[in-house]
């Protein structure tokens, strides 16, 4: 992504209290986003380019209009992230986009009560990210550089034009008269089934960034069934154990069916689904190899004789 002006790649870091940082991290320098994507999401985002003139339409039409909508909201109604401003939030970002190898987007905080977080970039202008104030308060901070490093998963991928594309045509789809709707819904189906396999590759960035996959899976058992006051109950263990039990559907012929119904509307996979994932990619030699051979990144610098570290 270009840089974004005013903010230095290489901004030195320092600790703080709580801070993921005091773990030494392996640095991903030029890391592709082809390393890491799933497989998945390779497919789908192939199925998505064969559709003539939708990437190109994407950019050139909606592009220039949707930068400046979402722009003009986050100044006007959230509060932008910087050294001045909520800076522990700052450096989690700065720190996933070193071991990321990625330029710093903006980040914005918005208050709202649905804990959720997304990212927008369409023609790499302003990208950006927002994270609600109710997943804040859910999280630890190395689970917030989890959240962070998803969405910068999305920068590293270039998944953007298509996510707001699912995006417009989730709100247009209702008004639509006709065959008009039909064609909308059946792109919008399609583009769903894309977005869904796209998030496996931002939960593969969130652990590249944190290096812990028990912060990715724990992350998404709160988004699953969390709450502040529950939190310090929850069962990680027992959560993927769930998972398991759940992929175990899928052995049977009525229970694949019951589940490829069931989330054929979502725009996210289930949560146990991607903890089973994320877990099963941190034991992959592909996983592994990614980290071998490169700097650490401990405190905010690189100690290029770092090497890897088993976690």
């Amino acid at each position: 992504m270009p840089v974004i002006r005013g903010e230095s790649r290489y901004t030195r870091l320092t600790a703080f209290t709580m801070h993921p940082m005091s773990i030494p991290k392996t640095l991903l320098l030029g890391l592709k986003a082809e390393q890491f994507r799933h497989p998945l999401d390779l497919q789908a985002t192939a199925n998505l380019k064969s559709l003539p003139g939708l990437d190109l339409a994407v950019r050139s039409l909606l592009g220039p209009i949707a930068e400046q909508v979402f722009y003009l909201e986050n100044i006007a109604a959230s509060v932008q992230v910087s050294e001045q401003q909520l800076p522990d939030l700052h450096k989690l970002l700065l720190e996933a986009c070193q071991v990321l190898d990625l330029e710093p987007p903006q980040l914005y905080v918005r208050q709202h009560p649905v804990p959720n977080a997304y990212t927008f970039a369409m023609r790499g202008k302003q990208p950006f990210i927002v994270v609600h104030t109710s997943l804040i308060d859910l999280l630890t901070p190395a689970e917030i550089q989890a959240v962070i490093a998803h969405e910068l998963g999305h920068l590293k991928c270039e998944h953007s034009v298509y996510l707001t594309l699912a995006n417009i045509l989730v709100l247009a789809t209702g008004q639509l008269p006709g065959a008009g709707s039909v064609l909308a819904q059946n792109l919008q189906a399609q583009l769903m089934e894309w977005v869904r396999c796209a998030e496996f590759s931002c939960d593969r960035a969130a652990l590249l960034a944190t290096q812990d996959a028990r912060v990715v899976a724990s992350v998404l058992m709160k988004l699953a069934g969390g709450s502040p006051t529950l939190a310090s109950q929850l069962n990680l263990d027992a959560f993927l154990a769930q998972a398991r039990a759940y992929e175990d559907i899928s052995k049977n012929q009525l229970g694949a069916m019951l589940k490829q119904a069931a989330t054929a509307q979502l725009t996210h996979p289930v949560p146990v689904l991607r903890a089973k994932e994320i877990d099963r990619w941190a034991s992959s030699k592909d996983y592994h190899d990614l980290l071998q051979k490169r700097p650490n990144l401990y405190n905010g610098k690189a100690n290029p004789t770092g090497g890897w570290r088993n976690w």
